[in-house]
């Protein structure tokens, strides 16, 4: 069963692609909306190795904190370790939630979505 919050969470998204015109919010609602087994994990070191400098990521699944991230970042997941999050942060990185990421990149320009 799907939670609520991650139903509002797939219904701002829709109603973002819809008024931006913008197929990335639209894309992250699908994978916010499949069930909790499908969804991937990734290591704060393979992000590192993926995204450079004040690269604005997004990932649909789990962030685990396995490894060192060597740069900042700005991340949006559904979901995220403690260990994952105070790694990020020492960086210099920020982690937002889904409606700041809309706010700051209402086309989804220039956002790096990993998985």
């Amino acid at each position: 069963m799907t939670s609520q919050v991650v139903i509002h969470m797939a219904k701002d998204l829709k109603k973002a692609s819809t008024e931006n015109d913008a197929p990335i919010w639209a894309k992250l609602a699908e994978y916010a909306l499949k069930p909790s087994v499908a969804r991937r994990d990734l290591n704060v070191n393979r992000i590192g190795q993926l995204t450079k400098e004040n690269d604005i990521v997004v990932f649909p699944g789990k962030v685990l904190g396995t490894g060192n991230i060597p740069h900042k970042i700005t991340l949006f997941s559904f979901s995220i370790s403690n260990s994952a999050a105070s790694k990020i942060t020492e960086k210099g990185g920020k982690i937002i939630t889904h409606l700041d990421l809309i706010k700051q990149n209402p086309t989804g320009k220039g956002v790096v979505l990993l998985g």
